[in-house]
């Protein structure tokens, strides 16, 4: 026990002179670090405070109850100068979808009031089309085409289907997918990539049935913009709010021109269509078009190594606690970002990984970080095969570098080595 002991003391000394040049750097920074807490989120007032709110420190990554990612400069200016002039919605959706389109390579292009949006839209567009009389039947689908095939299972957001008149059909293999078309079947849904996506789509085609791809959270890289079109997708769709940093309330809708236009004629400003009240303004519109823009233009090795810098911050800082140890990778899939996984004996510490994350978020400044918990999912759900249980996962505390400002690194590695710390010596 003893040469253990001693084994974990050289170990934290050993850390510590590793991180003292980042320490000294930080005592540097320590008067900027507390003039931005200051500034941002103590005493004084801003546009939030005012009313009772508090800032937060996102660390957590681009969920939407936490208000998803903050918007580039591209944006900004153009929904101030988009506010300042009255259009025709029609006119400026075509207009941008035509744009949209020669960005992404696809037929066509349409801007949604979010992910969401778009598959309640591409729902109601692969059922009714642009017939009138349909448009205005639904979401009653009596004597319409309304099954909706969930290859993969089901997911939270699939209530965007189920409002527009689309029954679900839930499939998981291949095999299953072939097997569950009939006369009713109106459309496929999916978030799968890569090979399984591959094998899909062909499926799809030789039914007949167009198929909509849902990768909310695949940008970055500005690449995937137009590779389910590539794929073979007839419809696909992104979030605007998440990471490409346009507006919150914003979404893509991408693919055929024909099914895009029946997306439309679904959308507001028709009255009386399905899809009416998932308004989206004209500031929004062109918000999310300079995202893709800016986007086009954008150096992403620069900014994950920015990125990086933040998060190595916080594991030089964190890792001169004794037992605490890091690991940075940037995982597969959607939300591609650098990402820090913090970790500790939660028995040894006495702090679990979710009383970690209580602190920090009832601590000041509000921090909040990632872990198995999301508040933000209704209770009842359960996404993918219901008849199998999920298995059970070790919590983890992460931190997404993505949305830290330039400064909140320093405030947020300074924070979790306190709690850590502290925890360590009351425990010991």
């Amino acid at each position: 026990m003893k040469e253990n002991a001693r084994y974990s003391n050289r170990r934290a000394f050993m850390k510590w002179m590793a991180a003292l040049p980042t320490l000294a750097g930080f005592a540097a920074q320590d008067l900027a670090a507390k003039t931005l807490k200051s500034a941002k989120y103590g005493a004084k007032q801003n546009i939030y405070t005012r009313i009772g709110v508090t800032p937060i420190i996102n660390a957590r990554g681009t969920w939407t109850y936490i208000s998803g990612s903050l918007e580039l400069p591209e944006v900004r200016e153009a929904k101030q100068e988009a506010a300042m002039h009255f259009v025709d919605l029609w006119e400026l959706q075509r207009g941008v979808g035509k744009r949209l389109a020669e960005l992404s390579g696809a037929e066509g292009g349409l801007v949604t009031a979010g992910a969401a949006a778009a598959m309640a839209t591409a729902t109601a567009a692969c059922i009714a089309g642009t017939d009138p009389a349909k448009i205005w039947q639904l979401p009653d689908t009596t004597s319409l085409k309304n099954e909706v095939i969930m290859f993969g299972g089901r997911i939270s957001f699939d209530s965007g289907i189920r409002a527009s008149g689309g029954k679900l059909v839930v499939v998981h293999s291949h095999d299953e997918l072939k097997a569950a078309f009939n006369e009713k079947t109106a459309m496929v849904y999916t978030t799968a990539r890569g090979e399984r996506l591959e094998k899909a789509i062909p499926i799809t085609k030789d039914a007949h049935v167009p198929i909509l791809v849902d990768w909310a959270a695949g940008i970055p890289p500005i690449e995937n913009l137009s590779l389910p079109w590539k794929m073979g997708a007839d419809l696909y769709t992104f979030s605007g709010g998440k990471g490409l940093c346009g507006p919150q309330c914003s979404g893509l809708l991408l693919g055929r021109k024909d099914l895009i236009e029946a997306a439309l004629a679904q959308s507001c400003p028709w009255e009386g269509a399905v899809c009416r009240p998932m308004k989206v303004g004209k500031e929004e519109i062109m918000g999310i078009l300079a995202a893709v823009e800016a986007w086009k233009q954008r150096d992403l090795s620069e900014l994950d190594k920015e990125w990086n810098k933040r998060v190595k911050k916080i594991a030089q800082l964190v890792e001169t606690v004794p037992g605490v140890t890091t690991e940075l990778q940037i995982p597969e899939g959607g939300n591609r970002y650098p990402t820090l996984t913090v970790k500790w004996d939660e028995a040894l510490f006495k702090l679990t990984v979710q009383e970690c994350a209580q602190k920090l978020r009832d601590g000041s400044p509000r921090i909040e970080v990632l872990t198995a918990n999301n508040p933000s999912t209704v209770p009842g759900v359960h996404e993918g095969d219901p008849k199998i249980p999920r298995p059970a996962r070790p919590d983890a505390l992460r931190i997404i570098s993505m949305t830290l400002q330039p400064g909140e690194e320093v405030l947020v590695g300074r924070r979790l080595r306190e709690v850590l710390n502290d925890a360590r010596k009351t425990a010991a």
